[in-house]
């Protein structure tokens, strides 16, 4: 084994033999006559290609977490097990991602040693596991959450501009493996398809900003105000989703919004409530275990006033923030009770915020007798109407006619030829474009986008001009003051020439020092 040129011959051993698995000194290989076959070179390429969709997979893991509560919703519905599942995302990712990146640098390294690339069977059927699972994650997330593709496609808007510099990045250090193998290697169809390919992935990334577009390419002088954050449930984070406390924290966090879900109960008491089964936030199984799968509305309120609705917060801990509460608010969290709408319109009025929610379950028969209790309570409640935001579709035409002050909210985009106007939507932030989102801040329409969590996403959504969001995390967006990045387009272009500038010379330099 000659010494390679920048490699003592301990260093190159020791990376064969952690690549192979084997330890091969350099008399064993010279016996042995080793050197890379096409077959090697072939995994070579394998591994590089499962590096790149671990990767991918990454970056797709950190987007979807901001939505992946619902997930952890999801799972608890059909198995009635809580769990954080997004640490078991996460770590797997990045097991996967590290085993893969660490095989490829072994095997850049070997390369740049003049080294023969043999990958061991354990780390090929290791490879190939891999590649299976994200290829099964993939799956998956188109089957079941196929929302999170556009999701994927807004975080380019936050992304791009740093994923290109990043990307070209790579591929410049990628230079100089390369350019070892090409002055080794005698294969002259190989060495021109090589470059060749190199190249024209060089040239791509070089003129991709072109197509990068990102609304936080903007001037500073034209930033849109700050959106207004609406608590989804109240401030989940900080105290049990749809309580009073809930609402006070949100309170706290500066929310001009309390969002919740109303559902009904046996003897028309309207209250606060998402799910249909009383099971994930209060502990009916241990009060009242023989109706603790009945629907939420089978219960009456003087039994709806017998479950603990805190203590759940505490025991699964929905979010991580849950461990930093203090004494005086765990003890508080065990004191909350299921509220009445009654109970939380008073606490809105008192509080100044607008109340917005929805009316559970759509399909229940005696539907319209729930529009009617919580009409009723809402016109008794003395809270003056354009504080409540009200978002079920059900008998619309009806509020408007018992209720008139108060704010039509539309799960919908406007029509075209519409008959009358729409003031106010509420959609999911997947379903509006940037575009969509100046145009209806244009025409005085107000957006309001859920549910936003992530800073990135807030500071995409600012920039568009959005009007408000639905936050799980109103006291992490209330400390922002700015986007997480505003670039002049000016700025922009300059990095971009200076980048792509440093990143040819970089290149032209890898190839002239091999050689």
């Amino acid at each position: 084994m000659a010494d390679p040129p920048g490699c003592c011959r301990p260093c190159a051993t020791c990376l064969l033999c952690l690549y192979s698995c084997q330890w091969i000194t350099a008399k064993k290989e010279k016996k042995k006559g080793l050197h890379t076959t096409k077959c090697d070179c072939s995994w070579f390429f394998f591994l590089f290609w499962v590096f790149l969709f671990t990767l991918v997979w990454l970056y797709f893991a950190i987007i979807i977490l901001n939505d992946f509560h619902n997930f952890n919703e999801f799972i608890f519905k059909q198995r009635k097990l809580w769990l954080d599942w997004s640490l078991v995302l996460l770590i797997t990712t990045a097991v996967l991602v590290t085993y893969s990146a660490a095989l490829l640098v072994l095997a850049l390294c070997l390369q740049i040693c003049g080294q023969p690339l043999k990958l061991h069977w354990l780390h090929k059927a290791l490879l190939i596991l891999t590649a299976l699972v994200v290829a099964a994650a993939f799956t998956g997330l188109g089957i079941k959450w196929a929302e999170e593709w556009r999701s994927a496609h807004i975080s380019l808007q936050a992304t791009g501009p740093f994923l290109h510099f990043g990307i070209v990045g790579g591929m410049t250090l990628l230079a100089w493996p390369l350019a070892s193998f090409i002055y080794r290697t005698s294969n002259t169809g190989l060495k021109v398809f090589l470059l060749l390919v190199y190249c024209a992935v060089m040239i791509a990334l070089y003129l991709a900003p072109l197509g990068i577009t990102s609304p936080c390419i903007m001037e500073e002088n034209q930033l849109p105000p700050k959106p207004a954050l609406v608590g989804h449930r109240g401030a989940p984070m900080l105290a049990p989703e749809n309580t009073l406390m809930s609402l006070h924290k949100a309170v706290g966090c500066d929310v001009q919004v309390f969002e919740t879900d109303v559902m009904v109960s046996a003897d028309g008491v309207p209250f606060l409530m998402h799910d249909e089964e009383l099971t994930r936030t209060t502990n009916v199984q241990a009060v009242f275990p023989e109706r603790a799968a009945l629907n939420s509305t089978a219960f009456n309120w003087t039994d709806l006033q017998q479950l603990d609705a805190g203590s759940w917060f505490l025991e699964r801990r929905p979010f991580p923030t849950v461990q930093s509460l203090s004494a005086g608010d765990r003890y508080r969290v065990t004191e909350q009770r299921i509220p009445s709408l009654e109970q939380a319109l008073e606490a809105a009025k008192q509080s100044n915020i607008s109340i917005m929610f929805d009316l559970r379950p759509e399909n229940h028969s005696d539907y319209q007798s729930f529009v009617n209790a919580t009409l009723e309570v809402i016109l008794q409640s003395g809270i003056p109407l354009q504080q409540v935001l009200w978002l079920p579709d059900g008998f619309r035409e009806q509020v408007k006619q018992q209720a008139p002050g108060i704010q039509q909210v539309y799960g919908r985009k406007r029509l075209q030829n519409e008959k009358e106007p729409l003031l106010r939507v509420n959609l999911p932030y997947q379903d509006m474009s940037s575009e969509e989102i100046r145009q209806y801040r244009q025409d005085n329409i107000s957006v309001n986008l859920y549910v936003v969590n992530q800073p990135w996403l807030f500071s995409v959504l600012w920039c568009s001009g959005v009007s408000s969001v639905t936050t799980n995390a109103c006291q992490v967006l209330k400390e922002m003051k700015h986007p997480i990045w505003l670039l002049p387009s000016s700025t922009y272009l300059m990095i971009w020439i200076v980048v792509d500038c440093i990143s040819f010379l970089a290149i032209l330099w890898a190839f002239l020092l091999v050689k």
